[in-house]
């Protein structure tokens, strides 16, 4: 007879299944904000990024042209119809002297408007 016995093989694969799920969920981590530097690598993209920048001064701008706080759910709003619809990825860049309430209000813009896809921006590490 030379068959092969998979009984010890079904027996580890299911161990093995019910360790990946009891600790898949203790392995997501939220975004590695170690403003303003961080370890984290760059993302590839094709196109030139939709940025949103706040200066240490609380002004805001979108990409290099200053605009009131105001204003900037209506300007993003028309610029990603033309580019992607609420789909395109924007980025934020916030100062390190900036104050964190002031850039959280430009989140809770971007995302009270229904922009999803919101990244921090932020530099290499340097050092160790």
């Amino acid at each position: 007879m030379s068959d092969i016995n998979v009984t010890p093989m079904v027996d580890v694969m299911l161990v093995l299944l019910i360790i990946f799920m009891v600790s898949a969920p203790l392995l997501t981590v939220g975004v590695p904000i170690d403003l303003p530097q961080s370890q984290a690598k760059s993302l590839d993209q094709d196109k030139e990024p939709l940025t949103v920048s706040v200066d240490t001064e609380g002004k805001v701008f979108l990409q290099n042209s200053e605009i009131p706080i105001e204003e900037l759910v209506a300007k993003l709003t028309a610029v990603t119809s033309a580019r992607g619809g609420m789909e395109e990825r924007i980025y934020v860049r916030g100062d390190r002297k900036v104050d964190y309430g002031t850039v959280m209000k430009v989140m809770g813009r971007l995302s009270a408007a229904g922009f999803r896809r919101v990244a921090l921006v932020t530099e290499v590490e340097q050092g160790s």
